[in-house]
This record gives C-alpha cells, sequence and structure tokens, in this order.
C-alpha cells in the first residue's frame, strides 16, 4: 500500500485509536483528492488547449528525473547486498521479457526468501538459486464499468509494495497495454498530475478514475486504492515488528523491495521513450538530474521549471 498514507493512518491510530485512524487517514488523502479531481476536471474540458499542452510537455521530463533520482535513493537503501542486486537483475529482466508485474514481485521475494533459507542451512551461493521461470500473462481487452475499475484499484492497494512509483508499472501494464481503457499520453498526464499536487502519488488513481469515469469514477478508484491501507494499518499494527523479526519474512520483504525497483526501472524507460521525443525533452531530463542529484532541491521546483520551459518553448 501507500507508505506515506500507512504512516499516517499508524500515527492516527497510536494517537487516538479507531477514530484517530479513520481521521488522519481521510485528512490526508481527502485534500489531495479533491485537487486532483479538479485538475482532472480542467484537464477534460481544457487539456487540448495549447497552454495546458505545453505545460504537460515541460513538466514530463521533469517527472522522469523525479522518478530517477527515486530510483538511486531507494536502490542505495534496499541493495544492501550482491545478492539483492541479483534479484533486482533478474526482476527487471523478467519484466522487460512480459512477466507480470504480479509474478515479477512477490515470485521473485519469495524465491529470495526461500534461498536465503536454504542457503543458511547447506551454503549454496544465492546466485545459483535464483533463476525463475515465469511466463508472461497474455494480453486481452476488458469492458470498463466502475465495478471492474473499483476492483482493479482494489486489487492495486492491497499487493502493491515498496515506492508509490511501483503504481506506474501496474497502470502502464493493466490500464494501457492489456485493457486498453487509457492512451499512453493520458497515463502520462495523470502521472504528471499525481506529481504536482500535494498528498500521496496514489491520487493518480482519483485523475485516472475521472478521465474513465467522471465524479464517480474519481471516487471508485480513490476507495479502491486506499481502502486496503485502512484494512492492513488497523489489522497489523500488532504484527509488523514480529515479522520483521522473522528471518524469512524479512528477506521476503527484501526480496520484494528489490523486486519493485525492478518494476521501476523497467516502467521508467517504457515512459521515457513516449516523453524524450526531442531536443528539448531531453535537455528537460539531463538539467532535472542534475539539479536534483547535485543541488538537492526541492522536486516542487523542478517541476515548476519544466513547466514555464514547456510554455515558452511550445507558445513562443
Amino acid at each position: 500500500g501507500p507508505n506515506s498514507t500507512e504512516m499516517a493512518l499508524h500515527v492516527g491510530r497510536r494517537r487516538a485509536g479507531w477514530l484517530g485512524l479513520l481521521l488522519a487517514g481521510t485528512c490526508f488523502i481527502l485534500p489531495a483528492s479533491l485537487i486532483v479531481t479538479f485538475l482532472a476536471w480542467f484537464y477534460i474540458r481544457y487539456g487540448s488547449l495549447p497552454q495546458a499542452e505545453a505545460v504537460l510537455y515541460g513538466v514530463k521530463p521533469a517527472m522522469i528525473a523525479i522518478v530517477l533520482q527515486a530510483l538511486w535513493r531507494l536502490g542505495s537503501m534496499a541493495l544492501k547486498n550482491k545478492p539483492l542486486i541479483l534479484v533486482a537483475t533478474a526482476g527487471t529482466v523478467l519484466n522487460f521479457l512480459g512477466v507480470h508485474e504480479l509474478w515479477t514481485l512477490f515470485g521473485t521475494g519469495l524465491l529470495f526468501a526461500l534461498g536465503k533459507l536454504f542457503v543458511r542451512r547447506s551454503q549454496i551461493p544465492y546466485f545459483a538459486l535464483i533463476t525463475p521461470g515465469f511466463t508472461g500473462a497474455a494480453t486481452a481487452s476488458a469492458t470498463f464499468g466502475l465495478g471492474p475499475l473499483f476492483l482493479f484499484f482494489l486489487k492495486i492497494g492491497s499487493v502493491l509494495f515498496g515506492s508509490g512509483y511501483v503504481l506506474l508499472a501496474f497502470l502502464r501494464a493493466d490500464l494501457v497495454e492489456r485493457w486498453h481503457w487509457l492512451s499512453e499520453g493520458q497515463l502520462l498526464d495523470a502521472i504528471a498530475v499525481g506529481q504536482i499536487t500535494p498528498g500521496p502519488l496514489f491520487t493518480t488513481a482519483t485523475f485516472v478514475g475521472y478521465v474513465l469515469g467522471g465524479t464517480p469514477g474519481a471516487v471508485v478508484a480513490t476507495v479502491g486504492i486506499f481502502l486496503p491501507a485502512f484494512v492492513f494499518v488497523a489489522l497489523s499494527g500488532p504484527l509488523v515488528p514480529r515479522i520483521r523479526q522473522s528471518e524469512t519474512a524479512g528477506a521476503f520483504l527484501d526480496g520484494v523491495n528489490a523486486a519493485s525497483l525492478a518494476l521501476m526501472v523497467v516502467v521508467t524507460y517504457q515512459l521515457g521513450r513516449s516523453i524524450v521525443v526531442d531536443f528539448t525533452s531531453l535537455a528537460l531530463t539531463v538539467i532535472g538530474v542534475i539539479v536534483l542529484f547535485r543541488f538537492r532541491v526541492n522536486s516542487v521546483w523542478i517541476l515548476f521549471g519544466g513547466a514555464v520551459v514547456g510554455l515558452t518553448q511550445k507558445l513562443f
């Protein structure tokens, strides 16, 4: 689930029990969701205007720079040893070859946990065990409806692990590639809006829901993706420390973390091909990366700068 949201829920529960959990979660999610809903309405009504297209043109390369910085930061924390680097590499290759994101995420994590358990007993090197052989999922379109939309985001909220940026991999794989509910351009615009608004990145789901089904779609998508976080925090609070104390469970979580980075690598590459299409977009991406890594400025300024450059480039 969304890490920032779950942290707010944990704080609310510790401070004021069940009511605190509900209030903290609602206050954390609602403002961002309302802002994103308004921007989605604006996008549907005015998104084809040259000014709006120019802003999004500049924001998207900045978004790629921000994701690359997140990859580096998360990778330095999650890839603590060579076996985990190997797990991330294997997950990247598998996902590039078309293996479903869930298989990549949890299958690789399970294999790493089993491998660590076996190694502890037999001292066989990790790399001899990490040889997953999953096959890719078939591509098939699906009929849109509020029910399927809710179930899709409920599934994502239930199984997504790691950074919120992993969400991008699931959205692209299912909504664009498999079911054809969104175009690549609409997905990129949704991600850009999720980046420029306050609150959790998961409010990208609100934007997607509005684009697909208006206000009811926005509500359904938002409830679907955040509901599992409320349930998980409510039920698992006392269990999390115990899970982390288990070596096998800890290894599984480490493996899933590494695999989530693999999904981020693949989707960043795929989205980057659609975003970096000319010299200006390439320059914006490179400059964004340099500024973020060298000067560590707030990412909001990178997005703002990209929007200004895009507006200037397209209109003047």
